[in-house]
């Protein structure tokens, strides 16, 4: 499988899924509605194309240029340091010269220039791992995508898994732990294996230990977080469970990074569980989402850890796009069902444009981007699902939704499928501003509370996927 072919071969697998349930959109497309100018005017177009499949501008490593821009490219992976600098990692498509495959640059943006920092300008690149827990300015993780990040108290920069290329160049699931030290500019390979597909070593629930370490897996930057004590904590992916089995995993993982131990903390060790959803609004030791991939995640003031969506298993077990909203609680260890759907393929109710209600609720969808504010509000932007009305077609969103613990409000973007960026003028607010639909694109939120996007997929109405290095400021 050469890596080229990744961002299809992860389309016609979930496609492969969807097929033995109803998939998601399986009712006829909703009629668009057009943002409105309350919604739509706080969007500006900061950087990058408004073209498609644009090729990187890298400069010379290591120096800021009003000309640098990273290429067109899907599920990479962000982050944002303490300086209010937002960091890009990887991603599929396009590199410096056209190519078509996975990326391991990382980029800096200051808020005016990007910055290439390391890695490569060409794709299809091997991991340099070094010694297990050294850092080394000759390490670099390998090239790949869907991977999981945090950022730490110290500003560094944590990577987790993906789909990529290990140590010796083949391709495949990863579940490699990587560090990046902002301030020497050096990558230490921490946890996990430096070769592909790795079963998860679960252990005992509950139970730190050095031998523990979860499966090799690809996520699409969903279920990561980092809790006030400086854990990490990853949820599912579509990867390998305890006994080998590729498939959409359940399980909830704690790296504490003083100790250098994982914890098997909920789900399973075996992959392709359906959700036990319990009573809505009700924890339960009981409680589980289901296995799912592509979902997205916040952590609230008081750590506990949300998820909504992706694409997964309902409360019946069948595949599809996902609307439920959940919250673990890891003072009590149990999940609640908070909002959307136990059952999958639901359409979104949208209600009016910027007014909250107990009857909206975003849409199935797999590949959103999110955020949260300083008001502890999380934000939704975009995502897709299957129309099995159009024969099994991947459409696309730009809808954009707040939840304030009680209520979604449809804030931004349209509740049609598919609609085109309007992008105005570069660096200039614009009432009719909206970036268009996509997936797989990456997020930031800054010191001020502006939302930031970059980049992301899209399948076109001829059904050709396309990709997008475009950055977007959002003033909420």
């Amino acid at each position: 499988m050469k890596a080229k072919l990744w961002p299809v071969f992860v389309v016609v697998s979930i496609i492969a899924i969807a097929l033995t349930a109803n998939g998601c959109g399986s009712s006829a497309r909703s009629t668009p509605v057009t943002p409105s100018a309350l919604g739509a005017k706080m969007w500006t177009w900061v950087s990058g194309s408004n073209i498609v499949l644009q090729t990187g501008n890298y400069g010379k490593q290591g120096i800021s240029a009003s000309s640098n821009v990273p290429g067109a490219r899907e599920w990479a992976v962000s982050w944002t340091d303490s300086q209010g600098n937002f960091w890009l990692f990887g991603g599929f498509i396009y590199d410096s010269t056209s190519g078509e495959g996975c990326l391991n640059d990382l980029w800096e943006y200051d808020g005016t220039n990007w910055t290439w920092i390391s890695g490569s300008n060409t794709k299809d690149q091997t991991g340099n791992y070094g010694k297990l827990g050294t850092p080394a300015s000759s390490n670099v993780p390998g090239a790949r995508g869907e991977s999981l990040s945090w950022i730490d108290a110290g500003g560094n920069l944590w990577l987790f898994g993906g789909i990529g290329y290990d140590s010796t160049g083949n391709d495949g699931y990863l579940n490699d732990l990587w560090k990046y030290d902002v301030k020497n500019n050096t990558w230490t390979w921490v946890s996990g294996s430096n070769t592909i597909l790795q079963i998860g070593h679960y252990g005992k629930q509950g139970t730190a230990a050095s031998s523990n370490v979860p499966g090799a897996r690809f996520a699409g930057e969903s279920g990561s977080w980092i809790d006030s004590q400086g854990n990490l904590w990853l949820f599912g992916g579509s990867g390998v469970d305890s006994v080998g089995t590729q498939g959409l995993l359940n399980d909830l993982w704690k790296y504490d990074v003083t100790n250098n131990t994982w914890t098997w903390v909920s789900g399973s060790s075996t992959a392709s569980q359906l959700g036990n959803y319990g009573n809505q609004g009700t924890p339960s030791s009981s409680n589980i989402p289901g296995a799912r991939y592509g979902a997205v995640s916040w952590i609230d003031s008081h750590d506990n850890l949300w998820l909504f969506g992706g694409f997964g298993y309902d409360s019946a077990g069948s595949g599809g796009c996902l609307n439920d909203l959940w919250k673990y609680d890891g003072t009590n260890n149990t999940w609640t069902w908070v909002s959307g759907s136990s059952t999958a393929s639901q359409l979104g109710n949208y209600g009016n444009q910027g007014t909250p209600s107990s009857s909206n609720i975003p849409g199935a969808r797999e590949g959103a981007v999110s955020w949260i504010d300083s008001a502890g509000n999380f934000w939704l932007f975009g995502g897709a699902f299957y129309d099995y009305s159009v024969s099994s077609y991947l459409v696309s969103l730009n809808d954009l939704w707040k939840y304030d613990g009680a209520n979604w409000t449809w804030v931004s973007g349209s509740s049609g499928l598919n609609q085109l960026g309007s992008y105005g003028t570069l660096g200039t607010p614009g009432s009719s501003n909206v970036p268009g639909a996509r997936y797989g694109a990456v997020s930031w939120m800054d010191s001020a509370g502006n939302l930031w996007l970059f980049g992301g997929g899209y399948w076109n109405d001829s059904n050709t996927l396309v990709y997008f290095n475009d950055l977007w400021k959002y003033i909420p």
